[in-house]
């Protein structure tokens, strides 16, 4: 089955698009403009997806449109992947050094998948470590403006994870019972008391 994932670099860009957003549905034209690649290759790689059940289409009008599925075996780890290299989480990863010593960072499932959040202070991004906040700041205002939302956002150092973790702080087990994405970091440094 990791065969059909990661078969060529078309598949890769569909796949950055797909699941940059992925309450979005694209025709194949829009994905053509996307991605860069010639209209066959990108047939052919949607055509694939759609048979090993990634993708389903849709006509509509003259078009056809495609979407990912939620159900496919791999999406959650997918998700995961471009949520690394799109968007935010990119963002910061590549700006890891200018943002000081980042320990963790977890998105949100809701944030990652563009869904409204359950409640109004639920938190969008969790940054753990010595930051550099102006450049933190900068770099969620820039996403902010690219999604036309506003980001909840919560850094905190890691002696203070520490402490809120031994104090089983219920604003810390609202963001551990919810679904999320880490970017940086291991998941047990959030989740296991240290």
């Amino acid at each position: 089955m990791l065969k059909d994932l990661l078969i060529s670099k078309t598949r890769v860009k569909i796949l950055e698009n797909f699941l940059s957003d992925p309450t979005q549905m694209f025709h194949v034209r829009d994905l053509v403009r996307r991605t860069g690649d010639e209209i066959n290759a990108v047939r052919r790689e949607l055509a694939r997806m759609e048979q090993v059940g990634m993708v389903k289409k849709e006509p509509r009008g003259n078009r056809l449109y495609y979407w990912f599925r939620k159900d496919y075996v791999f999406y959650q780890d997918l998700l995961s992947m471009v949520s690394k290299t799109t968007g935010l989480g990119a963002t910061i990863i590549k700006n890891r050094n200018k943002l000081g010593k980042v320990v963790l960072v977890m998105l949100s499932g809701n944030f990652v998948r563009h869904q409204p959040r359950h409640q109004p202070d639920e938190v969008d991004l969790l940054i753990v470590g010595e930051l550099v906040m102006p450049e933190l700041a900068a770099l969620i205002r820039a996403e902010e403006v690219k999604r036309s939302l506003p980001i909840n956002y919560t850094p905190m150092t890691e002696e203070e994870l520490k402490f809120r973790k031994s104090r089983r702080d219920p604003f810390l087990l609202g963001i551990m019972t919810n679904s999320r994405v880490m970017i940086l970091g291991d998941e047990s440094d959030l989740v296991h008391p240290s």
